[in-house]
C-alpha cells in the first residue's frame, strides 16, 4: 500500500499537549465520559439548535469570520463563565441537598438583559423536559423554579449533571464545550465556510477552556459566581430580540 508515511512513523511522535485540568474532567470511568458525551451531543433535544450563543446577531452587527476567534474568547471571559460557575455550584446544591433558588438568583442577577433571561428560560425549560425523562425523581426538585419561569438552562444543567454522576470539573467542561460548539456550528449555516476552519477555532479555544474549568471547578457558594458582564454581547442580544428576520432564536 502506498503511503506518504514514512514507516516507523509512529503517533508517539506527535504528543498531544498536556491538559490536567481537562484530563481530569473527563475522568477514566467509562460510564462518566459516556454521560458526558451524552450531554454534549447537539442531537439532544434540548433546544440547542435553535441557539447561536449569540453569534449571529454579532454577524448582523458587523462582526466577520476572521474575528470570531476573538469572539469566543470573549464569551469564555464572560458569559461562558458565569454559566460554568452557576451549573458547578448547582452541581453542588444538589450534592449537599441545599436549595438551588439562590443560585437561579444569582444568575437573574448576573443576566440582566431580559431577553437573555428568557432564552435561558426556554433553554432551561427544554432541558428540564430531557431531564424529567430520563431522571424523574430527581428532577423534581427543579418543579417550583420551572413554575416560576426560573429553571434557567446553566441551572438545570448542573442539577442534571450531578443526577448523572458528573464531578464539577466534567460540569465545568461540558458547558465550556457546547459554548464553543454552538458558536462553531452556527457560524457553518450563517457563513460560507470550510468546516475545517471552524474545528482550527475549536482545538484554539481548548487552552482558554482547560483555564475556565480550573477557575470555576471548585466554586460551592452562589455568591462566589462571578459576574463578568459583556455590555456588547448584551446589546447584540437585545437587538437581535426585535428582529424580524433571523435564523436563530438568540
Amino acid at each position: 500500500m502506498n503511503s506518504h508515511w514514512p514507516s516507523d512513523m509512529r503517533c508517539s511522535e506527535f504528543p498531544r499537549p498536556a491538559d490536567p485540568d481537562v484530563d481530569t474532567a473527563v475522568g477514566a470511568d467509562p460510564a462518566l465520559q459516556y454521560a458526558l458525551m451524552l450531554l454534549a451531543d447537539a442531537r439532544l433535544p434540548a433546544g440547542g439548535h435553535v441557539m447561536s450563543a449569540g453569534l449571529e446577531p454579532a454577524l448582523a452587527a458587523g462582526v466577520t469570520a476572521e474575528e470570531i476567534p476573538a469572539y469566543l474568547r470573549a464569551r469564555m471571559a464572560t458569559t461562558m463563565r458565569v454559566d460554568a460557575a452557576t451549573a458547578v455550584v448547582a452541581r453542588h446544591a444538589c450534592e449537599t441537598d441545599s436549595d438551588l433558588g439562590p443560585v437561579a438568583h444569582a444568575w437573574a442577577a448576573r443576566t440582566p438583559v431580559a431577553a437573555l433571561r428568557d432564552i435561558g428560560h426556554v433553554a432551561g425549560r427544554g432541558l428540564y423536559r430531557v431531564f424529567a425523562h430520563i431522571e424523574p425523581v430527581a428532577a423534581a426538585r427543579l418543579r417550583p423554579l420551572v413554575r416560576d419561569r426560573m429553571a434557567w438552562r446553566p441551572v438545570v444543567l448542573g442539577a442534571l449533571a450531578h443526577a448523572l454522576g458528573l464531578a464539577a470539573p466534567q460540569t465545568a467542561l461540558l458547558v465550556a464545550y457546547d459554548d464553543v460548539q454552538t458558536v462553531t456550528s452556527a457560524a457553518l449555516k450563517l457563513l460560507p465556510l470550510d468546516p475545517l476552519d471552524t474545528l482550527a477555532w475549536s482545538l484554539a479555544a481548548r487552552a482558554g477552556v482547560t483555564e475556565l474549568v480550573g477557575d470555576t471547578a471548585g466554586l460551592t457558594d452562589a455568591a462566589d459566581i462571578p459576574a463578568d458582564s459583556a455590555p456588547q454581547l448584551e446589546a447584540w442580544h437585545r437587538a437581535h430580540a426585535s428582529a424580524d428576520r433571523r435564523l436563530f432564536r438568540a
